[in-house]
């Protein structure tokens, strides 16, 4: 799995198997975990170490590409709400998550952050995208992102 090695570069060469989109400022790339079905990353197009590093052009472009996927996720999964986050401390080269929060999620787990799940979530194969499993939440993600592109990008 070289690719998860340099994703940004992986992605440039069209190696990253999990982009749903090429963005103005980056690609949109399915998570490596659905236990929230829906979660995504956008990845900027170039590795940086924080949004600070950005232009403010290319910071509008890369919080709207953000708001566009989440637009993407809330029209495919219909969840109750979209969590956006930016924290680059793992992986210390700018990148966004973005969570789709559901209904059916234990109330435990409602008011908090998704990383207060249990490891097992992250890790749990079960989790993990596949994809025999999770193709057609791909490609649908991919198709609505598009038509968002389309409009965002045209005003």
């Amino acid at each position: 799995m070289s690719w998860k090695n340099d994703r940004i570069g992986a992605a440039n060469r069209g190696e990253n198997p999990m982009v749903l989109a090429r963005m103005k400022s980056g690609f949109a790339v399915i998570g490596d975990t659905q236990f929230l079905p829906g979660y995504c990353v956008l990845l900027p197009s170039k590795g940086v170490n924080t949004l600070n590093d950005l232009t403010y052009k290319q910071r509008t472009d890369y919080l709207l590409d953000m708001s566009l996927i989440g637009d993407a996720i809330q029209e495919v999964c219909q969840p109750r709400r979209i969590n956006f986050s930016i924290y680059g401390n793992t992986d210390a080269f700018l990148h966004a998550h973005i969570f789709p929060r559901y209904d059916w999620e234990p109330e435990e787990r409602k008011p908090y952050p998704v990383w207060q799940y249990s490891p097992d979530m992250w890790r749990d194969s079960q989790y993990q995208y596949r994809e025999e499993a999770h193709r057609e939440l791909k490609e649908k993600l991919s198709q609505q992102l598009q038509q968002l592109m389309q409009k965002a990008y045209e005003e």
